[in-house]
């Protein structure tokens, strides 16, 4: 164990993956390392995990050590960055750090969740410095798809890290600050030990547009249409939503808003008055008496959500609105990959009503926020960092970064993983420990472990269903009717017909009668006899090993 101070860097989550970005910093002694917490997000659950609702780090390593944990840090208010300090926060109770649109969604956040807890949010404007032990965190203006994010440049007796957050290079975001160009430069002179950098777009070439020419296209795209347009885009992507209105009133349109997440995030960035100037938003009830013409619809749902507004609306079962032949329904979004499938189900609704769809495919209605080689590269240059450690990505995209970074002379560079402790400094990058981390997932109101909350018992019953057999005997064994099950989820009857309970009834007493009397007064072996026959009789007329349990009652 050595007694050196080191600056060292953790990932829970957001390495060699898409989301529930969560960093760790730390700085001393490896014995008695203060800390320093970036981001604390969430990942969308899919199909493998049958119920849940979104996953969170598991943030136990920096649980056992909350007293030396100087503060949270949030780079911007994406979910995937914030939207775990509802559910983690009372196991963490540091101090949490934020811009005002950051907070203001928060404060939006907690109201929308029964029983979220109140958190000590401190505001800090971008450009603005905090102290917090050790760390000096400066908040650096960038630019993203949604109002203040923020690089970190986190100075520490042994170096200074830049942590980049989401980013793209765009001198004209269309709300909020542009990127600090300047800034930067002026922190890569000073001296960058380490950049911690997005890889989103690693693998991708050029550079990105920029929001002004989407907002251009928007309106060119609604000037063109005949009747209604729906436009189908992220809540939080507030320079957006400023195009889109924009371009609705050089249209001579009225926006019609649908979502609570869009309702929520307009509120916020108006109190912040970043849609200042722009006609009143409209409710959903003015749909009905707009003219199919004059309208504009605003919805969420771009990802496929299956109880989000443009969902319900491809399916017609939404009660105040409806598109029919000839309308267009914009969407204004990337498909944030696995979920293609949902967004295709969508496309394909509205394609058999005849409504006309236009994509990025189409026409420029998008544009990533993330950042391509050539806006990396020109980070590099900005920041010269001795050291590059790729992340928020997958495997593709942090190996894709970590070779640009090599192919622009930044040689000392590491692929790491979540758990992986890293030392930035002194000396080169290296992988000192590994810890032990995971996922926690959002079921219902509990927060646990898969295992304990009974998903991956869930993932099997999704598979494979379940039995359940009920078995009577008296005190010395023998049975008392016959034995009662219940299948879930399983074919009613086998290849020939024969009922499958009939089938699992035969398979129990078979073996219950098989066996030794004197042994029957074992409630325990009674009960797995009739468990392990039932599954095998499953098993042998389905080919599949359904969940199985047996009960036995001794009357």
């Amino acid at each position: 164990m050595t007694s050196e101070n080191e600056l060292v860097f953790v990932a829970l989550g957001g390495l060699g993956e898409i989301g529930m970005n969560m960093a760790l910093y730390g700085y001393g002694p490896e014995h008695d390392r203060r800390w320093l917490m970036v981001d604390c997000g969430v990942t969308f659950a899919g199909s493998d995990l049958p119920g849940v609702d979104v996953v969170v780090p598991d943030t136990s390593f920096i649980e056992e050590q909350r007293g030396r944990l100087e503060g949270i840090v949030i780079t911007h208010a994406h979910e995937d960055h914030y939207g775990a300090l509802v559910h983690l926060w009372p196991k963490l109770q540091a101090p949490l750090y934020m811009t005002p649109f950051t907070a203001g969604l928060l404060a939006a956040k907690r109201e929308s969740e029964p029983g979220a807890p109140e958190m000590p949010v401190h505001v800090v404007e971008q450009g603005g410095r905090i102290a917090l032990g050790p760390f000096e965190v400066e908040m650096v203006a960038m630019s993203h798809s949604i109002p203040e994010p923020c690089a970190l440049a986190i100075r520490t007796p042994a170096g200074t890290v830049v942590h980049s957050g989401d980013w793209k290079i765009d001198p004209t975001p269309g709300v909020g600050k542009p990127i600090d160009i300047d800034r930067l430069a002026e922190i890569g002179r000073e001296g960058v030990t380490a950049l911690i950098c997005d890889s989103t777009n690693a693998v991708r070439d050029g550079v990105s547009p920029s929001e002004a020419d989407v907002a251009a296209e928007l309106a060119n795209v609604i000037r063109g249409a005949k009747r209604r347009v729906a436009i189908a885009t992220f809540a939080s992507n507030v320079a957006r939503i400023r195009s889109i209105a924009l371009a609705a009133k050089a249209c001579e349109r009225d926006v019609v808003v649908m979502g609570r997440s869009m309702h929520r995030v307009i509120d916020v960035a108006g109190e912040l008055g970043y849609l200042d100037d722009l006609p009143a938003f409209l409710s959903e009830d003015a749909y009905g008496y707009l003219p199919p013409e004059k309208v504009v619809l605003l919805v969420t749902g771009s990802q496929g959500e299956e109880r989000a507004a443009l969902a319900r609306i491809a399916a017609g079962d939404h009660r105040n609105v409806a598109l029919s032949r000839g309308d267009m329904v914009v969407f204004s979004s990337r498909t944030i990959p696995g979920n293609e499938k949902a967004v295709n189900a969508i496309i394909n609704k509205l394609a058999e009503a005849r409504v006309e769809i236009v994509t990025d495919r189409d026409a420029l209605v998008h544009v990533s926020g993330h950042p391509r080689r050539g806006e990396l590269t020109r980070l590099y240059d900005l920041l010269q960092p001795q050291a590059l450690i790729p992340a928020h990505g997958e495997a593709m995209h942090l190996r894709a970064q970590r070779d640009l970074a090599r192919d622009h002379g930044i040689s000392d560079t590491l692929i790491a993983r979540n758990g992986d402790i890293v030392r930035l400094a002194p000396g080169k990058l290296k992988r000192l420990d590994e810890i032990a981390c995971g996922i926690l997932v959002k079921d219902g109101l509990m927060l646990g472990d898969p295992e304990e909350t009974g998903v991956n018992e869930r993932r099997k019953l999704s598979f494979a269903g379940s039995v359940v057999v009920s078995v009577v005997v008296d005190a010395k064994g023998a049975l008392i009717g016959e034995p009662q099950v219940a299948l879930f989820g399983l074919p009613e009857v086998d290849e020939e017909g024969d009922d499958m309970e009939d089938i699992v009834i035969d398979e129990v007493i078979d073996a219950l009668e098989s066996i030794p009397k004197n042994r029957r007064k074992d409630d325990g072996l009674v009960a797995e006899a009739a468990r392990r026959a039932a599954r095998a009789a499953v098993r042998e007329c389905w080919g599949k090993k359904p969940l199985t349990q047996a009960l036995v009652m001794r009357v």
